[in-house]
């Protein structure tokens, strides 16, 4: 198993959840964050006073899938989650030692 972890820009959420389901994709966690890298954020214009925004808004998603889902799953992220411009995110792909559904407690790929 793997967790796919998606750092994307927000307006893109709901393009990329769909083309998630479309693939089979049961579950996707979802968190609203704040970062920087190559990006290094942008000046606004508050009350008058220009600052400087160091922390851009992103969505982290986290999508845990068996191994063989990981080429289809990144493919649809890439593709979605894509503009071209600066900023558009990274997808980060770690093992996932264990997973266990706490309802009925099956573990592993059936816990997914």
């Amino acid at each position: 198993m793997k967790l796919i972890i998606a750092i994307i820009k927000p307006f893109k959420v709901e393009e990329v959840k769909n083309a998630l389901a479309e693939i089979g994709v049961k579950g996707v966690t979802a968190t609203e964050v704040k970062g920087f890298g190559r990006q290094k954020g942008h000046t606004e214009t508050y009350r008058g006073s220009e600052i400087t925004v160091d922390f851009v808004t992103k969505v982290k998603l986290e999508i845990a899938v068996a191994d063989d889902a990981v080429g289809a799953v990144t493919s649809a992220i890439s593709k979605t989650a894509q503009t071209g411009k600066i900023g558009d995110g990274k997808i980060f792909v770690v093992p996932l030692e264990s997973a266990l559904r706490i309802r009925t407690g099956e573990s592993g790929d059936g816990a997914l």
